[in-house]
């Protein structure tokens, strides 16, 4: 067998063994074992798609007819893994149960298909192609692997806008955990869905197959910058978000009642009733707030969550979120930081500022980032770091 070693063939081949590379150590990495895994698993069902267009490309097929219809494709798969992924890395208490099977149901018949037929003679495949394959079953798995791909994914871009919103009111360092890197991969994947899209239009309406056939290249593209980004993901352990709970509000309701300290048996409200204003926050609740942050100097840890100040001041989370968004006015992650630039503010003005570096100061004030600092400093006081200037009293 004679391969032609065009510039297309010899990219395919190495983002395979790329993938398939990759797909083992992220399999294998210790930290975020379940979305590593789910990850691990779509590298390699794309990998397997895409040497399906190494075999074309290569004129394997051509030599020997064979190698059509051998198990790789699992194509059914891509939009599940994605969904699941994404669901598992954004909290760290998922666990993939029985109920969840019934997405891979669609994969598990495709993988039965060509398992199945890889074990029938030539001749019986041969004719399951002509009669069965090109006129139906074809159509069914490129149509439907595109529609599978297409509701996960937006699936997945909901949730991780849902989770995006969510982080500020719950934790007060962010820099590391807003997947700004998965927005962008799961944008990639949009256009990979576009382009098959246009490829299922010039197959069904104009009989074009493989003239405009750009997917495998952009899936390539995809599945290399998985293997790249996947390994270097931020550590999302702290991570516990769940949509469901992040959609519904808590009532306004007597501290006694919704302080983590409640007695067993205490009946909590949980309907909010549609009002012009949003109910007033408890002043109680605000003054323990701002005695954890002020007194007690909470802000200066740098990692500072909503469960950590919940844990501190005994009152449930969901009672502090509320209390920050109503009382306070803004989210959890900027009244942290307010506090901690009103900190370097205040020790710019001391002898700190001919002891200590900016940075240091900074660092000391509950920021663990120069970056971080240098967007949060200007956020809140209209000028860079470098650039402010402390008012004389």
């Amino acid at each position: 067998m004679q391969i032609p070693f065009s510039p297309l063939v010899v990219v395919l081949l190495a983002v395979v063994a790329q993938a398939v590379f990759a797909a083992g150590l992220l399999w294998l990495a210790p930290a975020n074992r379940l979305p590593n895994r789910f990850l691990a698993l779509l590298m390699l069902a794309i990998a397997l798609w895409l040497l399906d267009g190494f075999f074309r490309v290569s004129g394997i097929y051509g030599q020997n007819a064979n190698w059509y219809f051998a198990p790789i494709y699992y194509s059914f798969a891509f939009g599940p893994l994605l969904y699941f992924y994404v669901r598992s890395l954004i909290n760290h208490d998922f666990r993939f149960q029985a109920r969840h099977l019934w997405h891979f149901l669609p994969v598990l018949l495709q993988a039965a298909l060509y398992w199945g037929l890889r074990l029938q003679p030539y001749a019986t495949r041969y004719w399951f192609w002509e009669q069965v394959h090109r006129p139906y079953t074809y159509r069914v798995e490129f149509i439907g692997t595109w529609l599978s791909l297409t509701v996960y994914l937006g699936l997945s871009l909901q949730l991780l806008r849902h989770y995006q919103r969510w982080l500020p009111d719950n934790f007060s360092e962010v820099s590391k955990l807003r997947l700004q890197w998965l927005r962008v991969l799961l944008v990639l994947v949009a256009v990979v869905s576009v382009q098959w899209l246009a490829e299922v239009v010039l197959r069904e309406f104009f009989d074009k197959y493989y003239q405009y056939d750009y997917s495998t290249e952009v899936l390539g593209v995809v599945v290399f910058l998985i293997g790249v980004v996947g390994l270097r993901q931020a550590d999302m352990q702290a991570v516990r978000f769940v949509p469901e709970e992040a959609e519904t509000a808590p009532a306004a309701a007597p501290l006694e009642d919704l302080s983590a300290g409640s007695q067993p048996g205490t009946v909590v409200a949980e309907s909010v009733a549609v009002a012009a204003t949003p109910p007033a926050a408890d002043a109680a609740v605000v003054a323990r707030i701002r005695k954890a942050l002020e007194e007690d100097q909470l802000y200066l840890n740098p990692t500072l969550t909503l469960a950590e100040l919940s844990a501190h001041t005994g009152l449930a989370p969901r009672l502090i979120s509320f209390t920050v968004n109503n009382g306070f006015g803004q989210s959890f992650n900027d009244v942290v930081n307010g506090y901690r630039v009103a900190e370097v503010k205040r020790r710019l003005a001391t002898s700190d500022a001919q002891r200590l570096t900016l940075l240091g100061i900074a660092f000391e004030s509950g920021f663990n980032s120069k970056t971080t600092f240098n967007r949060i400093f200007k956020q809140f006081t209209g000028v860079a770091p470098r650039d402010y200037r402390v008012t004389p009293e």
